[in-house]
């Protein structure tokens, strides 16, 4: 009876995998005794195997060493993703009890530990965690490149609070509570994720998509063009064998969503493939359609297609980049062009192969009167200079961009980074205005991790505007700005 009692238990622990009903491999156990339907699945399964004889002798006591032996064989049974907590918990019991045996066995417990500790964080009820961000700024002029007034600015421009459950074993639900930027705090996500058959899965709610993030089109102290926004809808992939398969549906019902300030739909679709270890392809759509035409150029349905691809030489070593194109069917095309585009390069070499230094290069080229969620500028220089702007004729210009990052971390306390950026606009005679209006950009920033969730940061920035920019807004004027950063992980 002791053996039979003890069997069952460790069935317990299995009966959630799929049962695996075989014939009674032994001959002292009837059809119709009570534990039959364990002792049978136990034994299709490997974790029983009997006497030699054929029998079970389940009347007979089971020795310690017998009962490790089921344990070590649940252990490689068990389907920790569709265990419950409480199939764990007994498990637990049983490697605690037996583990003097099971050491003998050369059975890793430690493993256990892992699998039961990733288990019961997604079954044992909601996850937070979160982030807090808080600048101090003071530049040289009020009111001037970096939007800071009275030359000093304290600001608490990010909080953010997720939270997360996993549901059952295909679907789990995600939220943000956060404040970015100037808003106010708000649910800035709310969506379920389902696992679905063919190894894909759909998103639903309010999301953030970010597809130029996945290829490593831009860094921390950039922006995307046209990704890294928040809709409301169905978010599909399939993943592949080498790459994955993208769709989604989406709507801008509340206007904020900072690249799109007008109501409309959006639709998405990208293949990313990965060919071999080198290469990297992927293309790329997104169409935006306006509830309403506006009399203006941008408020009008328009798309935006692209390829991006990525190259590695060796382990750290990349070639980047991504060409775009956009379909606009807004007004005045006597004066604006309809189908501008745009490119970008990039180098990005990882410190692991320099040693001294990571370094990121890039350079970009944006026709007359292309669209991205920012205007050219804000796309580089928006992280130190959130307040930088172009002048309202900004879109009309040809511009090329220059941006080089390098970055060395010293320890795991201490890192250094420094920035360039270099853009030149060519207005081609608009309103009257000839030659080349340039902004440049340097930044020197030092990071210290007072703990691994705690990070300060002292930066210095520093904007210059040609001369050639008084035409166009005599208010612009070269400004520097010293920002002490802290940032908080829980």
């Amino acid at each position: 009876m002791k053996k039979l009692l003890a069997l069952v238990a460790v069935f317990a622990l299995v009966a959630f995998a799929a049962p695996a009903f075989a014939a009674n491999p032994f001959v002292d156990v009837p059809m119709n005794h009570w534990a039959y339907d364990a002792i049978s699945q136990l034994a299709a399964k490997g974790i029983i195997q009997g006497y030699p004889d054929g029998t079970y002798r389940g009347n007979q006591p089971m020795t310690r060493y017998e009962m490790s032996m089921l344990v070590a064989r649940a252990l490689a049974t068990v389907d920790m993703d569709k265990a419950s907590k409480e199939d764990v918990e007994m498990l637990k019991k049983l490697v605690v009890e037996f583990k003097d045996e099971l050491d003998a066995l050369g059975v890793r417990v430690d493993a256990l530990d892992e699998r039961v500790a990733v288990l019961e964080e997604n079954l044992g009820g909601w996850k937070f965690w979160g982030e807090l961000r808080l600048d101090a700024k003071w530049t040289d002029e009020e009111n001037g490149a970096y939007g800071v007034g009275n030359d000093t600015d304290f600001d608490l421009n990010r909080f953010r609070l997720w939270m997360s459950r996993q549901i059952d074993d295909k679907t789990t639900v995600t939220m943000l509570l956060g404040r970015s930027g100037s808003s106010g705090v708000n649910w800035d996500r709310y969506y379920a994720t389902i696992q679905l058959p063919w190894d894909s899965s759909l998103m639903l709610g309010k999301w953030l998509y970010d597809w130029e993030g996945e290829a490593g089109l831009y860094n921390d102290d950039e922006d995307a063009w046209f990704t890294d926004t928040v809709w409301t809808g169905f978010y599909w992939r399939k993943n592949l064998a080498k790459g994955d398969i993208t769709l989604f549906a989406a709507r801008n019902d509340n206007d904020e969503n900072a690249a799109y300030t007008e109501l409309g739909d959006m639709y998405g679709a990208r293949f990313n493939f990965q060919l071999n270890d080198k290469f990297r392809i992927a293309l790329s759509g997104l169409y935006f359609d306006y509830d309403h035409d506006y009399g203006t150029y941008w408020y009008h349905d328009y798309g935006t297609y692209w390829a991006d691809f990525g190259i590695t030489f060796t382990p750290g070593f990349q070639f980047k980049g991504a060409y775009y194109m956009q379909d606009h069917d807004g007004p005045n095309k006597a004066t604006f062009d309809d189908s501008p585009n745009a490119y970008k390069a990039i180098i990005d070499v990882s410190q692991d192969t320099l040693k001294f230094t990571s370094l990121w290069i890039e350079y970009a080229n944006f026709d007359p009167n292309f669209h991205t969620a920012l205007s050219p500028w804000d796309n580089f220089g928006a992280e130190l200079t959130p307040g930088l702007t172009m002048p309202a004729i900004s879109n009309v210009w040809e511009t090329d961009a220059l941006f080089v990052k390098l970055q060395q971390k010293w320890s795991d306390k201490w890192a250094t980074y420094q920035r360039y950026g270099q853009f030149e606009h060519d207005p081609e005679a608009y309103a009257g205005l000839t030659g080349s209006f340039d902004i440049t950009n340097w930044t020197f920033g030092v990071q210290y991790w007072y703990t691994p969730t705690v990070l300060f940061e002292l930066a210095y920035d520093d904007v210059d505007y040609d001369e050639g920019w008084t035409d166009v807004d005599p208010d612009l004027k070269d400004d520097s700005l010293v920002r002490l950063r802290t940032w908080i992980f829980f």
